[in-house]
């Protein structure tokens, strides 16, 4: 109970501050000298029942204070639930909690024959400062100290209320509405029923063959709520927005905060429609359309691929719950078998929404590792030599001392299920192998930015040689002075297409090196714990520790004084295959 116990126990803003993570004379400029009320940038969107919704988006110097109380709330709240006898039930309200989503709220109400969903009408508006402040103080979990809760209520209102848009409102509605989930939750349950919330947004389900009209009865001119709910809803500062109140039976497509919940969690058809058709967009002409109106905007692919990791979520839950024939994914994974082959309709158009984003119409260059900890290698080195590699990085103001010019693959059990892509030479082989199948399925134009691979070059290469020696493909070795098929002595490889290989150069007399064979001895002799390194995969764990302790314990928290010249030669060579791109046209014959 550290954070709560430290909230409650500070009196004064100065502490407030310090136990947010943030500099008390910052917060005191943000909320007293440079003024609240001009703090915000106010516009509206539309809702999709009509009508526009305003929210008011902080500043850049304030959402960050913002975004630090509502972590620290967030703590506080996850503290209390493991506490003995815990106080928020986290079951009952889904929107901005931790490990909830419209998923976990949606899944509260699957197979049920009534579906009861309940609009609190102007939600947010009616946390004003005096609510605000006042549950701070008075609510037994806080009890804060009244000069603290002035200041949390000075973060978190705008004009008297909680804003929409700030990164806090959603954690403190949630904090003083759970009273109210608690005692609907209680009605529900006393009605054969089950109650959830997100945000203003209430559901009540049912598996009676009628919904208890004690709850909600739907009558000639509306639905009329029953006495207790209604007076509930009202004692707890709220009202019923009617216009968005409705039961939907089982013979109906039943909606749960924009989920199909009828027998299991799925996205409206026409959602997925709209996706697909913009994905199909994407891949036959590098662009699709936001919408088909009159002047329709041009598509974000980040906005596209947020829906579609959206879709995602919800068939690999679907995956994960159906039977053993159909939930291979990690079985798959251990086996190193061909996933694509267990993809459903969905996941291979994600897929190759992946492939497209990263190795086909990538913004920046790709470079893809062997592993977690190669990216951890190259990102650090590039931080440090950014001065020699304008290529690869550029200053940028702030806190992030650079930005990256290039991307890096980061590997994931679900993108290694979607792509079949993990790192490590057996699926960087089959990613070569296909490399040309994939660029021809996609009718957009050309790539305009290269994929590396960057390599070990030790035993595993050899499996990856035998792909570049066979008739599959017929790669160019740099310089051209280098033998033939003499992949190893190679500054870097164009394999096909805009796919290049580069690997650590050979040691002495032709010795075989690895990544972390460039940092100094003195780097790798680092012990932990009275263990010594050991870069290879089979490890001996009584003396030894591994390349991802390695990385996280030894080169990350020292990444500032280690001397990463040694990378220099790898840096060179990935600059050098970008320029080579450059000199080279790409067709599709």
């Amino acid at each position: 109970m550290i954070k709560i116990s430290a909230l409650r126990a500070i009196k004064t803003k100065p502490e407030l501050a310090l136990l947010m993570g943030i500099n008390a004379s910052h917060l005191t400029n943000v909320l007293y000298r440079m003024k609240l009320e001009n703090q915000y940038k106010s516009f509206t969107i539309a809702k999709k029942s009509g009508g526009v919704r305003t929210i008011h988006a902080p500043s850049n110097e304030l959402k960050p204070i913002q975004a630090a109380l509502s972590l620290l709330l967030q703590d506080c709240i996850q503290e209390i639930n493991k506490s003995k006898g815990g106080g928020f039930r986290s079951t009952l309200s889904h929107g901005f909690v931790r490990e909830r989503s419209i998923l976990t709220n949606a899944v509260m109400h699957l197979s049920q024959k009534n579906v009861l969903n309940i609009d609190l009408k102007d939600f947010f508006e009616s946390f004003n400062f005096g609510r605000v402040r006042g549950f701070f103080i008075a609510n037994k979990n806080f009890q804060l100290n009244p000069a603290v809760a002035t200041v949390i209520a000075q973060i978190a209102c705008y004009d008297n209320k909680l804003p929409q848009g700030s990164p806090c409102s959603p954690v403190i509605t949630n904090l003083i509405t759970h009273s109210l989930d608690v005692r609907l939750a209680s009605l529900a349950k006393a009605n054969s029923c089950t109650y959830s919330r997100y945000a203003d947004d209430i559901t009540i389900s049912t598996r009676k063959k009628d919904f208890p009209p004690s709850l909600m009865a739907e009558g000639k001119s509306g639905y009329v709520p029953g006495k207790r709910l209604q007076s509930e809803i009202k004692r707890a500062g709220f009202e019923i927005n009617s216009s968005k109140t409705r039961i939907q039976y089982k013979d109906s497509r039943q909606d749960v905060t924009g989920l199909i919940v009828n027998k299991k969690p799925a996205v409206k058809s026409e959602y997925w429609r709209t996706v697909r058709s913009q994905c199909h967009s994407l891949f036959q002409t590098g662009a699709f359309t936001e919408n088909a109106s009159a002047a329709p905007e041009e598509g974000n692919i980040y906005v596209l691929e947020g829906r579609l990791n959206f879709i995602d979520q919800i068939d690999l839950f679907n995956r994960k719950r159906s039977k053993p024939a159909l939930a291979l994914d990690h079985e798959s994974l251990q086996k190193k078998i061909n996933t694509r082959r267990l993809l459903n309709g969905r996941e291979l158009t994600f897929s190759r929404f992946l492939y497209y984003k990263l190795f086909y119409g990538n913004a920046k260059p790709t470079i893809i590792c062997e592993g977690k900890t190669d990216n951890i290698y190259l990102k650090s080195a590039i931080s440090r030599l950014a001065g020699g590699y304008p290529k690869l990085v550029k200053p940028k103001s702030g806190n992030d001392p650079y930005e990256l010019l290039v991307r890096f693959v980061n590997y994931t059990e679900r993108t290694r299920f979607l792509l079949e892509l993990a790192g490590g030479t057996p699926y960087l082989k089959e990613f070569i192998l296909g490399f040309d199948e994939h660029f021809k399925y996609y009718k957009a134009p050309v790539p305009s930015q290269p994929v590396i691979i960057v390599l070990d070059n030790d035993d595993g290469f050899g499996r990856i040689e035998g792909v570049l020696r066979s008739k599959k493909y017929s790669p160019v070795i740099f310089p051209s002075t280098i033998p033939a098929n003499d992949f190893r002595k190679a500054d870097f490889i164009h394999v096909i297409h805009n796919l290049y290989i580069v690997l650590t150069p050979l040691g002495a007399k032709d010795k075989h090196t690895s990544i972390e064979d460039l940092f100094p001895q003195a780097v790798r002799d680092v012990r932990l714990g009275g263990k010594k390194f050991n870069k290879e995969n089979d490890i001996d764990v009584a003396t030894e520790y591994g390349k991802e302790f390695f990385a996280s314990k030894v080169v990350v928290p020292n990444r500032n004084t280690i001397d990463f010249s040694g990378f220099n030669i790898i840096l060179a060579r990935v600059v050098q295959c970008m320029e080579h791109f450059t000199t080279i046209t790409l067709t599709k014959s």
